[in-house]
């Protein structure tokens, strides 16, 4: 007896004891699975499956095909060229039984794609991402922009859930999970910003009168609005900052080293003298 069934788009005419290569499948080498989608057994011709019909089979391997060469040149275009090569994702099965009919209420697992991992797989390495930014972020605008691409990796996750199907709902879905942990813990790390806060920053100048920051080398306009955002008007404030302080404003200001390599403390110092 033969069959003819459908899966990963293709159709394939089976007998008992075959050994075929469908498109990848959600399964691991060893599992048993059956495919539901029977066009054709015997001489029956489904309209367009056959009720009740089934083929189940045993996974064997996953493959990978051969591989194929994709060369493009653009000869009007400055001599565009580019070559891919890609590998189709594979599942070796061995035909078991086929059931003209019960295969509804024989118990095996349903044969599903696994192409939708892939997708799933994407929306993890944007988790990673999303954590990897949300961790090297300090400022409190950066603490924003962290928490916000977090959020974004979690509603992509979600997303990928939906559009790869049954096969990769479960991997979205842990993708989804590792990105809301992911952000839970971007958000306790972001908290925690390098050095010390110095405890002479102001709210305003003093006497409504700020010193020209400008003046010490390597502060531009653009610099010491920054440094006005911070609370820092005066020279005086500047030279007083100790290291852990300086490398919390390098932080805050988004120039690592910049105090240091620029010496403000010492320029700061001087000009605050008059």
């Amino acid at each position: 007896m033969f069959a003819v069934l459908k899966t990963g788009g293709k159709q394939y005419k089976v007998t008992s004891g075959d050994v075929l290569r469908v498109e990848k499948l959600d399964a691991q080498a060893g599992d048993q699975v059956q495919f539901n989608e029977i066009l054709m057994v015997g001489d029956t011709v489904g309209t367009p499956l056959v009720d009740g019909a089934g083929v189940q089979a045993e996974v064997i391997d996953q493959i990978k095909g051969p591989k194929t060469i994709n060369f493009v040149k653009r000869r009007r275009k400055h001599g565009s060229q580019r070559k891919k090569g890609h590998r189709q994702q594979l599942t070796l099965v061995r035909i078991g039984d086929i059931l003209e009919s019960g295969a509804d209420k024989s118990g095996w697992r349903a044969a599903v794609s696994g192409r939708g991992l892939a997708v799933a797989a994407g929306a993890v390495a944007a988790v990673a991402a999303a954590g990897a930014a949300a961790y090297a972020a300090s400022s409190d605008e950066q603490k924003d922009s962290a928490k916000k691409t977090a959020k974004k990796a979690t509603k992509a996750a979600t997303d990928a859930a939906d559009s790869a199907g049954k096969a990769a709902k479960g991997a979205a879905k842990k993708a989804s999970d590792t990105a809301k942990d992911v952000a839970d813990k971007a958000t306790d790390a972001v908290t925690a910003t390098a050095g010390a806060k110095p405890g002479n920053l102001l709210t305003e100048a003093r006497d409504g009168q700020p010193d020209d920051l400008k003046q010490i080398s390597g502060v531009g306009p653009a610099l010491e609005k920054k440094l006005h955002d911070n609370g820092v008007f005066h020279f005086d404030q500047i030279a007083a900052w100790k290291s852990e302080e300086i490398e919390y404003m390098d932080d805050q200001l988004s120039f690592k080293g910049r105090i240091e390599r620029d010496e403000w403390i010492k320029q700061a110092s001087e000009l605050a003298k008059g």
